[in-house]
């Protein structure tokens, strides 16, 4: 894209172009999607209008600031880091590279709870979110429960501040109460047990890293990606701990890669503390969720 030519890049030119660019980028599974994203954050515009507009040439300010972002994108930066948000559940969150980029897998993590919801009863209804990172399955649920009452922790305070801010940003920062540390470990002492534990902790073992994207292991966050050599570590933490923080007939609620899900089942079964666990597929028919319901008793 030469400046001598500048006149020349329509629209239409630049979205086919970047599309073929991107096309040859190690990993890049969507790229026409990315080219019209970051050409419509560019032109802040709707992504559908720029169909309305393929013989318009953008003005040098907005092709010079698209131009930035093919070549951070073209180097590996995911583009929710680039355009600073990732939609979530139909809501945006606000990213950057000290969260994980919400994925709509996690999605499901949200239809567990609420499905859960059905059955614990309480009013409020209580539930600590392990892992907050964006804030999106914490704010998500407080915006589908009206009268929830959250807890969310994360370990990295530049997370927490990401968490709040989208809080606020969605005005439910009055139901959410944020807390830094490491996993359970970050509440209170004394702190009132909930209804539900759900979390999307950090489950891909170190022994992995060499088979992963680029575009994940050399820019999200290794906090949030990495859990020891098989991925478990903090899935087991987790499973140890949340009894202490579920009410009778409770639901501890996570998210595992279908690699190692069956272990975390079975972690599951091993603990007496729990008489039921279930695991639910995502939309492309993947083991993802775990559900496991404390006893009653």
């Amino acid at each position: 894209m030469s400046e001598a030519t500048q006149e020349q890049w329509t629209i239409k030119r630049l979205l086919d172009w970047t599309s073929e660019y991107f096309q040859k980028s190690e990993g890049n599974t969507s790229p026409r999607l990315d080219a019209e994203i970051l050409l419509a954050e560019a032109l802040g515009c709707p992504r559908i209008m720029l169909y309305t507009r393929f013989d318009e040439v953008p003005e040098e300010e907005k092709l010079a600031r698209f131009r930035a972002w093919v070549k951070r994108r073209g180097a590996g930066e995911p583009v929710a880091y680039i355009v600073g948000y990732r939609e979530f559940y139909s809501l945006r969150f606000e990213v950057n590279s000290s969260v994980l980029i919400p994925r709509p897998e996690t999605e499901h993590v949200v239809v567990a709870v609420l499905e859960a919801v059905k059955s614990v009863g309480g009013n409020p209804i209580r539930i600590i979110d392990v892992g907050t990172g964006s804030g999106c399955i914490a704010i998500t649920l407080a915006k589908q429960i009206g009268d929830a009452q959250i807890a969310a922790t994360d370990i990295s305070e530049e997370a927490i501040a990401v968490a709040n801010s989208n809080a606020i940003e969605h005005r439910v920062d009055d139901r959410i109460r944020f807390f830094q540390g490491d996993l359970l470990q970050a509440l209170p002492a004394g702190s009132q047990p909930v209804h539900i534990i759900c979390s999307n902790p950090p489950y891909i073992g170190t022994s992995e890293v060499g088979t992963m994207d680029g575009q994940v292991k050399d820019h999200e966050p290794n906090l949030a990606l990495f859990s020891g050599d098989t991925g478990l570590d903090a899935t087991t933490r987790l499973i140890d701990s949340a009894p202490e923080f579920l009410l009778p007939g409770g639901y501890l609620i996570f998210e595992s890669s279908p690699f190692i899900i069956q272990q975390a089942k079975e972690l599951v079964i091993q603990n007496a503390a729990f008489d039921s666990v279930e695991i639910e597929k995502d939309f492309a028919g993947h083991e993802r969720i775990v559900m496991a319901r404390k006893q009653d008793t």
